[in-house]
């Protein structure tokens, strides 16, 4: 029985450890981190994203460089993730939605999968290979917010794709006072 709890703690931490690793890449790339988004993946991985076939590091600069010309927000999701474990060897599927503005353009929505090889090194998981299967794109025409309301939603931030967003704030504490009433 000990066996078997010890089985199934060590499951569920290799899931949990390639599940974040997926989710590190998404706020990577979404917040032009390169190191961040680099943590994902094994230093000799390879990533097919279909337009490129690259190294990690070279996928990476190549991906930033890309979203900073042509996306001032986008943001990656990744979402129904399967894993198949084998020892220090995962094979994963997961679907992904992307949304990116463009200026002057209609957003781009586009839904693909991530099909990964995990390997775990050095008591380490990350991405060894990747296949980036694009699945469907769309435009998406931008909302006309009627005056003052695009000021008042874009009102909390810092909202940034770099390290000085909010979501690198430790602590986190609001700036600027409650409303009242």
């Amino acid at each position: 029985m000990h066996q078997e709890i010890m089985a199934l703690a060590r499951e569920l931490h290799d899931r949990h450890a390639i599940e974040a690793c997926l989710l590190r890449y998404c706020r990577g790339i979404d917040r032009l981190d390169r190191e961040l988004m680099l943590s994902a993946y094994h230093d000799d991985a390879i990533d097919d994203h279909g337009l490129v076939v690259l190294s990690a590091a070279d996928f990476v600069d190549w991906a930033i460089d890309f979203h900073r010309r042509t996306n001032p927000v986008h943001h990656h999701a990744i979402t129904n993730l399967t894993i198949d474990l084998e020892g220090d060897v995962a094979h994963t599927e997961c679907y992904y939605s992307f949304f990116g503005t463009r200026s002057g353009e209609p957003t781009i929505l586009s839904f693909g999968r991530y099909v990964d090889r995990f390997e775990r090194r050095d008591g380490l998981w990350g991405i060894a290979t990747r296949f980036c299967f694009t699945e469907a794109v769309h435009e998406l025409p931008v909302a006309m917010l009627p005056e003052g309301v695009a000021q008042v939603l874009y009102a909390n931030g810092p909202q940034d794709r770099s390290r000085a967003d909010a979501s690198y704030l430790r602590p986190l504490l609001p700036n600027r006072p409650p409303a009242n009433g």
